[in-house]
């Protein structure tokens, strides 16, 4: 959506709002026409933007990374062994620094995080016009009205995307927690550290608060930074118009925080997968 045809308001509204399938209280299954409609469909309504891309972008990892391990080679290696391999070593390197005990689901667990959260926040450089634009003008072929389609192609900039991957990771640390500590174990963890016996009720409260706040944590640190960028480029974006010593400007401004940008996509990755590690290390230490 041109940001000469919209106000600066509805202009970022339209971008940060998510392509909404859901139960309407007047029209029934439908998706939203605009951000008020997606907020009135409730819990149960479905991004289908961040579902699409979401899956899209892990089939697209898994069909890379299966295609070089079918085709890998002890002999001279390809241009595509070499990279999936250095990614490899550099996440085994993180397991074996971070990890301690013995689990073999760990390192491809991490691997696929990294892939995966990586390949996600890679969407926040594609120019933020270029495919909400062309969705929104595919769809007015079908009779749509451009301005009520939505596209929103970052999907870690979607609370509910990076809640659903932090939430997989807890339910990890909790199915390993109770399994290597078991029951008894995990509960004594929970309730008499750090002040004994005595203080129960004390310990209990701290070290559910710590336990609760790793899932909260993991998303919200990956949303907000996420969130953040895709902010900026959208306000960059309003600096466009028909001027040409601006679009000049607003281009090159773009660019600067593209590059900038790469940094925090990679970093923010790195901390999810280096985290999830480090969270399952914790459930499998006996304290």
């Amino acid at each position: 959506m041109a940001a000469d045809t919209l106000t600066a308001q509805d202009y970022i509204s339209h971008h940060l709002t998510n392509l909404t399938l859901g139960f309407h209280p007047e029209h029934g299954l439908t998706f939203a026409h605009n951000a008020e409609e997606a907020s009135a469909m409730g819990f149960w309504a479905l991004h289908v933007d961040s579902l699409l891309w979401s899956f899209g972008l892990g089939y697209l990892a898994y069909r890379f990374m299966r295609g070089v391990a079918q085709k890998a080679t002890a002999g001279v290696p390809t241009g595509s062994q070499n990279f999936l391999e250095w990614i490899v070593d550099f996440v085994n390197e993180n397991v074996r620094g971070s990890f301690s005990a013995k689990n073999d689901m760990v390192a491809p667990l991490a691997l696929t995080v990294f892939v995966w959260v990586f390949l996600m926040n890679l969407m926040d450089l594609i120019p933020v016009d270029l495919i909400p634009h062309g969705f929104a003008q595919l769809m007015s072929l079908f009779g749509a009205d451009p301005h009520h389609v939505y596209m929103r192609v970052v999907p870690t900039t979607d609370p509910n995307i990076t809640f659903g991957m932090s939430l997989s990771v807890f339910l990890l640390v909790l199915y390993y927690s109770f399994k290597i500590k078991g029951a008894a174990g995990f509960a004594a963890e929970l309730t008499m550290q750090p002040f004994g016996k005595l203080g129960m009720p004390a310990n209990l409260v701290l070290e559910g608060i710590s336990l609760l706040s790793k899932p909260l944590s993991l998303s919200l640190r990956l949303f907000g930074n996420l969130y953040a960028g895709e902010m900026i480029f959208i306000l960059i974006a309003l600096m466009y118009g028909h001027n040409l010593l601006l679009d000049i400007s607003g281009m090159t401004l773009q660019l600067a925080w593209a590059i900038f940008h790469i940094l925090i996509i990679t970093l923010q990755a790195f901390i999810f997968m280096v985290l999830t590690i480090v969270y399952l290390d914790m459930a499998h230490q006996h304290h």
